[in-house]
Protein backbone atom coordinates (compact mmCIF):
# COMPACT_ATOMS: atom_id res chain seq x y z
CA UNK A 1 0.00 0.00 0.00
CA UNK A 2 1.31 3.49 -1.00
CA UNK A 3 0.41 6.47 1.39
CA UNK A 4 -0.64 10.14 0.75
CA UNK A 5 -1.21 13.44 2.39
CA UNK A 6 -4.38 14.97 1.83
CA UNK A 7 -4.76 18.33 2.81
CA UNK A 8 -6.42 21.57 2.53
CA UNK A 9 -4.99 25.18 3.37
CA UNK A 10 -6.71 24.85 6.86
CA UNK A 11 -7.81 28.32 9.21
CA UNK A 12 -7.55 27.13 12.63
CA UNK A 13 -7.19 30.47 14.18
CA UNK A 14 -9.51 33.33 13.15
CA UNK A 15 -7.42 36.21 12.03
CA UNK A 16 -4.62 34.72 11.22
CA UNK A 17 -3.00 35.82 8.42
CA UNK A 18 -3.50 33.49 5.07
CA UNK A 19 0.29 33.61 4.44
CA UNK A 20 1.22 31.88 7.60
CA UNK A 21 -1.35 29.29 7.05
CA UNK A 22 -0.35 28.58 3.03
CA UNK A 23 3.40 28.43 4.64
CA UNK A 24 1.96 25.88 7.30
CA UNK A 25 0.43 23.94 4.12
CA UNK A 26 3.44 23.91 2.39
CA UNK A 27 5.43 22.70 5.55
CA UNK A 28 3.21 19.69 5.59
CA UNK A 29 3.71 18.99 2.26
CA UNK A 30 7.93 19.10 2.42
CA UNK A 31 7.30 16.28 5.74
CA UNK A 32 5.38 14.26 3.32
CA UNK A 33 7.86 14.12 0.44
CA UNK A 34 10.90 14.18 2.51
CA UNK A 35 8.94 10.86 3.88
CA UNK A 36 9.05 9.46 0.72
CA UNK A 37 4.63 9.70 0.52
CA UNK A 38 3.97 9.15 -3.19
CA UNK A 39 1.40 12.30 -3.71
CA UNK A 40 0.02 15.38 -1.82
CA UNK A 41 -3.50 15.94 -2.85
CA UNK A 42 -5.25 19.28 -2.14
CA UNK A 43 -8.52 20.44 -2.81
CA UNK A 44 -10.97 22.76 -4.16
CA UNK A 45 -13.82 25.58 -2.02
CA UNK A 46 -14.89 28.67 -1.92
CA UNK A 47 -15.78 31.51 0.03
CA UNK A 48 -15.05 29.52 3.45
CA UNK A 49 -12.21 29.90 5.68
CA UNK A 50 -13.15 26.26 7.43
CA UNK A 51 -11.11 24.97 4.04
CA UNK A 52 -9.42 27.57 1.96
CA UNK A 53 -8.61 26.48 -1.97
CA UNK A 54 -10.13 28.31 -4.74
CA UNK A 55 -8.09 26.79 -7.05
CA UNK A 56 -5.91 23.69 -6.50
CA UNK A 57 -4.06 23.98 -9.65
CA UNK A 58 -2.24 27.34 -8.18
CA UNK A 59 -1.11 25.54 -4.86
CA UNK A 60 0.31 22.64 -7.21
CA UNK A 61 1.91 24.92 -9.59
CA UNK A 62 4.33 26.27 -6.55
CA UNK A 63 4.56 23.21 -5.05
CA UNK A 64 5.60 21.85 -8.23
CA UNK A 65 8.99 24.49 -7.68
CA UNK A 66 9.34 23.48 -3.85
CA UNK A 67 9.26 19.67 -4.58
CA UNK A 68 11.12 17.18 -6.69
CA UNK A 69 9.96 14.01 -7.25
CA UNK A 70 6.13 13.53 -5.16
CA UNK A 71 3.31 13.20 -7.20
CA UNK A 72 0.68 16.53 -7.09
CA UNK A 73 -2.56 15.69 -7.30
CA UNK A 74 -6.10 17.73 -6.65
CA UNK A 75 -8.10 16.32 -4.30
CA UNK A 76 -10.72 17.37 -5.53
CA UNK A 77 -11.84 19.62 -8.35
CA UNK A 78 -15.42 20.17 -8.07
CA UNK A 79 -17.05 19.53 -11.79
CA UNK A 80 -19.90 21.27 -11.78
CA UNK A 81 -17.73 24.91 -11.41
CA UNK A 82 -15.81 24.43 -14.38
CA UNK A 83 -16.30 23.81 -18.19
CA UNK A 84 -14.72 20.57 -19.97
CA UNK A 85 -12.48 22.75 -21.88
CA UNK A 86 -11.34 25.47 -19.33
CA UNK A 87 -10.44 21.82 -17.28
CA UNK A 88 -8.80 19.87 -19.67
CA UNK A 89 -6.28 22.55 -20.34
CA UNK A 90 -5.68 23.94 -16.66
CA UNK A 91 -4.81 20.66 -15.93
CA UNK A 92 -2.80 19.96 -18.13
CA UNK A 93 -0.79 23.13 -17.82
CA UNK A 94 -0.75 22.18 -14.19
CA UNK A 95 0.76 18.89 -15.85
CA UNK A 96 3.69 20.53 -17.86
CA UNK A 97 4.66 22.91 -15.12
CA UNK A 98 5.07 19.96 -12.40
CA UNK A 99 6.68 17.85 -15.15
CA UNK A 100 3.92 15.29 -15.47
CA UNK A 101 3.56 14.89 -11.60
CA UNK A 102 -0.23 16.13 -11.78
CA UNK A 103 -3.19 13.16 -10.94
CA UNK A 104 -6.56 14.99 -11.39
CA UNK A 105 -9.22 14.31 -8.79
CA UNK A 106 -12.70 14.94 -9.34
CA UNK A 107 -15.87 15.00 -7.58
CA UNK A 108 -19.51 16.50 -8.01
CA UNK A 109 -19.09 18.45 -4.74
CA UNK A 110 -20.31 18.25 -1.23
CA UNK A 111 -21.64 21.53 -0.02
CA UNK A 112 -24.63 23.25 -0.70
CA UNK A 113 -23.19 26.71 0.73
CA UNK A 114 -20.90 26.82 -2.02
CA UNK A 115 -23.39 25.45 -4.83
CA UNK A 116 -25.66 28.43 -4.08
CA UNK A 117 -22.49 30.82 -4.36
CA UNK A 118 -21.55 29.27 -8.08
CA UNK A 119 -24.14 27.60 -9.24
CA UNK A 120 -27.72 28.31 -8.16
CA UNK A 121 -30.52 26.07 -8.05
CA UNK A 122 -27.96 23.13 -8.79
CA UNK A 123 -28.92 19.93 -6.36
CA UNK A 124 -26.33 17.20 -5.72
CA UNK A 125 -27.78 14.85 -8.55
CA UNK A 126 -27.39 17.54 -11.11
CA UNK A 127 -23.57 17.66 -10.34
CA UNK A 128 -23.54 14.02 -10.19
CA UNK A 129 -24.98 14.35 -13.86
CA UNK A 130 -22.36 17.01 -14.90
CA UNK A 131 -19.33 15.42 -13.49
CA UNK A 132 -20.68 12.10 -15.73
CA UNK A 133 -20.38 14.41 -18.59
CA UNK A 134 -17.48 16.62 -17.94
CA UNK A 135 -14.84 13.05 -17.08
CA UNK A 136 -15.26 11.86 -20.70
CA UNK A 137 -15.25 15.16 -22.42
CA UNK A 138 -11.54 16.12 -20.62
CA UNK A 139 -10.63 12.69 -21.61
CA UNK A 140 -11.04 13.22 -25.36
CA UNK A 141 -9.96 17.08 -25.22
CA UNK A 142 -6.78 15.58 -24.42
CA UNK A 143 -6.55 12.97 -27.18
CA UNK A 144 -7.66 14.78 -30.23
CA UNK A 145 -10.19 17.66 -31.71
CA UNK A 146 -13.56 17.43 -29.86
CA UNK A 147 -16.97 18.67 -30.40
CA UNK A 148 -19.61 17.89 -28.22
CA UNK A 149 -23.20 18.28 -27.53
CA UNK A 150 -24.10 17.81 -24.23
CA UNK A 151 -26.89 18.40 -21.48
CA UNK A 152 -25.26 20.78 -20.24
CA UNK A 153 -21.55 21.40 -22.39
CA UNK A 154 -21.79 22.25 -25.81
CA UNK A 155 -18.61 23.75 -27.82
CA UNK A 156 -17.64 23.29 -31.09
CA UNK A 157 -14.50 21.26 -32.31
CA UNK A 158 -11.67 22.09 -29.93
CA UNK A 159 -8.67 20.45 -28.11
CA UNK A 160 -7.15 21.03 -24.58
CA UNK A 161 -4.46 23.47 -25.16
CA UNK A 162 -1.64 23.10 -23.57
CA UNK A 163 -1.80 18.63 -24.39
CA UNK A 164 -0.33 16.45 -21.84
CA UNK A 165 2.69 14.74 -22.25
CA UNK A 166 0.29 11.73 -21.66
CA UNK A 167 -2.66 11.83 -19.95
CA UNK A 168 -2.75 12.80 -16.34
CA UNK A 169 -4.64 9.75 -14.09
CA UNK A 170 -7.66 10.60 -13.13
CA UNK A 171 -9.39 9.77 -9.63
CA UNK A 172 -13.19 10.17 -9.06
CA UNK A 173 -14.67 10.30 -5.76
CA UNK A 174 -17.24 7.93 -5.36
CA UNK A 175 -19.17 6.30 -2.44
CA UNK A 176 -22.73 5.57 -4.26
CA UNK A 177 -22.67 2.12 -6.39
CA UNK A 178 -23.22 4.23 -10.12
CA UNK A 179 -20.31 6.53 -9.21
CA UNK A 180 -18.26 3.23 -8.59
CA UNK A 181 -19.42 1.74 -12.14
CA UNK A 182 -19.43 5.27 -13.74
CA UNK A 183 -15.10 5.96 -13.12
CA UNK A 184 -14.12 2.17 -14.05
CA UNK A 185 -16.13 2.08 -16.96
CA UNK A 186 -13.99 5.31 -17.90
CA UNK A 187 -10.74 3.98 -16.78
CA UNK A 188 -10.07 5.61 -13.57
CA UNK A 189 -8.76 5.06 -10.62
CA UNK A 190 -11.50 5.65 -7.16
CA UNK A 191 -11.26 7.74 -4.33
CA UNK A 192 -13.26 6.62 -1.20
CA UNK A 193 -14.16 8.60 2.16
CA UNK A 194 -16.02 7.08 5.01
CA UNK A 195 -15.61 10.90 6.42
CA UNK A 196 -16.71 10.23 10.24
CA UNK A 197 -17.73 6.57 9.64
CA UNK A 198 -15.73 3.39 10.49
CA UNK A 199 -14.62 0.22 9.63
CA UNK A 200 -17.92 -1.43 8.39
CA UNK A 201 -18.17 1.47 6.17
CA UNK A 202 -15.05 1.78 5.09
CA UNK A 203 -15.57 -2.43 4.41
CA UNK A 204 -18.73 -1.55 2.54
CA UNK A 205 -17.13 1.19 0.25
CA UNK A 206 -14.53 -1.55 -1.12
CA UNK A 207 -17.75 -3.96 -1.74
CA UNK A 208 -18.96 -1.45 -3.85
CA UNK A 209 -15.77 -1.02 -6.02
CA UNK A 210 -15.30 -4.61 -6.11
CA UNK A 211 -18.55 -5.17 -7.55
CA UNK A 212 -18.06 -2.37 -10.05
CA UNK A 213 -14.84 -3.79 -11.11
CA UNK A 214 -16.30 -6.75 -12.79
CA UNK A 215 -16.00 -7.11 -16.49
CA UNK A 216 -13.42 -4.09 -16.04
CA UNK A 217 -10.05 -3.71 -15.38
CA UNK A 218 -9.14 -3.30 -12.13
CA UNK A 219 -7.82 0.30 -11.33
CA UNK A 220 -6.39 1.76 -8.21
CA UNK A 221 -8.22 2.79 -4.58
CA UNK A 222 -7.62 4.88 -2.48
CA UNK A 223 -9.11 5.02 1.45
CA UNK A 224 -8.80 9.14 2.19
CA UNK A 225 -9.07 9.15 6.03
CA UNK A 226 -8.48 11.60 9.01
CA UNK A 227 -5.46 10.18 10.91
CA UNK A 228 -3.37 10.89 14.11
CA UNK A 229 -0.46 9.67 15.78
CA UNK A 230 -0.26 10.42 18.97
CA UNK A 231 3.58 10.22 20.82
CA UNK A 232 0.53 9.07 24.38
CA UNK A 233 -2.33 8.07 24.97
CA UNK A 234 -2.70 11.87 25.99
CA UNK A 235 -2.12 13.81 23.23
CA UNK A 236 -4.33 10.48 21.10
CA UNK A 237 -7.37 12.26 23.52
CA UNK A 238 -6.53 15.47 22.84
CA UNK A 239 -6.65 14.81 18.60
CA UNK A 240 -9.72 12.57 19.29
CA UNK A 241 -11.29 15.97 20.82
CA UNK A 242 -9.98 18.22 18.01
CA UNK A 243 -11.32 16.13 15.22
CA UNK A 244 -14.77 16.00 16.76
CA UNK A 245 -14.81 19.41 17.00
CA UNK A 246 -14.04 19.41 13.48
CA UNK A 247 -16.69 16.74 12.17
CA UNK A 248 -19.58 19.27 14.04
CA UNK A 249 -18.49 22.07 12.16
CA UNK A 250 -17.95 20.15 9.21
CA UNK A 251 -21.44 18.70 9.71
CA UNK A 252 -22.56 22.43 10.44
CA UNK A 253 -21.26 23.78 7.50
CA UNK A 254 -22.88 20.58 5.31
CA UNK A 255 -26.23 21.55 6.50
CA UNK A 256 -25.86 25.14 5.55
CA UNK A 257 -28.04 25.93 8.01
CA UNK A 258 -26.03 28.74 10.60
CA UNK A 259 -24.93 32.39 9.85
CA UNK A 260 -21.52 32.99 7.97
CA UNK A 261 -19.82 35.87 8.56
CA UNK A 262 -16.35 36.98 6.77
CA UNK A 263 -16.23 33.31 5.62
CA UNK A 264 -16.64 32.02 9.24
CA UNK A 265 -19.47 29.92 10.19
CA UNK A 266 -21.09 30.72 14.15
CA UNK A 267 -19.26 28.56 16.27
CA UNK A 268 -20.75 25.85 17.69
CA UNK A 269 -20.97 25.90 21.33
CA UNK A 270 -20.30 22.85 24.00
CA UNK A 271 -23.49 21.93 24.57
CA UNK A 272 -24.34 21.81 20.80
CA UNK A 273 -21.46 19.60 19.90
CA UNK A 274 -21.93 16.57 23.27
CA UNK A 275 -25.69 16.70 20.99
CA UNK A 276 -23.83 15.57 17.94
CA UNK A 277 -23.19 12.32 19.08
CA UNK A 278 -21.72 10.68 15.78
CA UNK A 279 -19.36 13.31 16.16
CA UNK A 280 -18.45 12.46 19.62
CA UNK A 281 -14.24 12.26 20.72
CA UNK A 282 -15.36 8.41 21.54
CA UNK A 283 -16.76 7.85 18.68
CA UNK A 284 -13.65 9.32 16.82
CA UNK A 285 -11.44 7.06 18.52
CA UNK A 286 -13.01 4.27 17.43
CA UNK A 287 -14.03 5.21 13.72
CA UNK A 288 -10.50 7.16 12.76
CA UNK A 289 -7.28 5.82 12.90
CA UNK A 290 -6.35 7.63 16.06
CA UNK A 291 -3.64 6.03 18.10
CA UNK A 292 0.07 5.44 18.85
CA UNK A 293 2.34 4.20 15.76
CA UNK A 294 1.27 0.37 16.65
CA UNK A 295 -2.11 0.72 16.74
CA UNK A 296 -2.14 2.96 13.72
CA UNK A 297 0.03 0.10 11.62
CA UNK A 298 -2.48 -2.01 12.48
CA UNK A 299 -5.73 -0.87 11.27
CA UNK A 300 -3.68 0.33 8.17
CA UNK A 301 -2.76 -3.57 7.49
CA UNK A 302 -6.52 -4.26 8.27
CA UNK A 303 -7.13 -1.73 4.76
CA UNK A 304 -4.39 -3.25 2.84
CA UNK A 305 -5.96 -6.70 3.46
CA UNK A 306 -9.65 -4.91 1.94
CA UNK A 307 -7.91 -4.39 -0.85
CA UNK A 308 -6.89 -0.62 -0.49
CA UNK A 309 -4.03 0.09 -2.92
CA UNK A 310 -3.50 3.96 -0.73
CA UNK A 311 -4.01 5.78 1.59
CA UNK A 312 -4.45 9.22 2.43
CA UNK A 313 -3.70 10.87 5.23
CA UNK A 314 -6.35 13.44 5.69
CA UNK A 315 -4.74 16.61 8.20
CA UNK A 316 -6.79 19.05 8.10
CA UNK A 317 -8.43 18.64 11.76
CA UNK A 318 -8.27 21.93 13.73
CA UNK A 319 -4.76 20.92 15.51
CA UNK A 320 -1.98 23.29 15.93
CA UNK A 321 0.80 23.28 13.36
CA UNK A 322 3.18 21.91 15.46
CA UNK A 323 0.89 18.91 15.98
CA UNK A 324 0.20 18.32 12.30
CA UNK A 325 3.85 18.15 11.71
CA UNK A 326 4.43 15.66 14.80
CA UNK A 327 1.61 13.63 13.98
CA UNK A 328 2.52 13.16 10.09
CA UNK A 329 6.42 12.47 10.83
CA UNK A 330 5.24 9.90 13.60
CA UNK A 331 2.86 8.80 10.72
CA UNK A 332 5.61 8.58 8.16
CA UNK A 333 8.49 7.23 10.36
CA UNK A 334 6.46 4.18 12.97
CA UNK A 335 3.63 3.23 10.74
CA UNK A 336 3.41 4.37 6.68
CA UNK A 337 7.75 2.71 6.80
CA UNK A 338 6.24 -0.42 8.17
CA UNK A 339 4.83 -1.06 5.09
Amino acid sequence: MKFSLFAHIEQVAAGTPAEKHYEEFVALCKIAEAGGMRAIWTGEHHAMNFTISPNPFIAIADLARRTKNIRLGTGTIVAPFWHPVKLAGEAAFADLISGGRLELGIARGAYNYEYERLMPGMDAMEAGRRLREIVPAVQKLWADDCAHEGEFYQFPKSISAPRPQRPPPIWIAARDPDTHKFAISRGCNVQMTPLWQGDDEIDSLMQKFNAACAGHARPKAMLLQHAFVGANESENESAARALSRFYCHFAAWFKNERPVHNGEILPLNEKEMAAMTAYSPAAMRKNLNIGCANAVADRLRRYEDMGYDEYAYWADSGMTAAQKQESLSRFIDAAAKKF
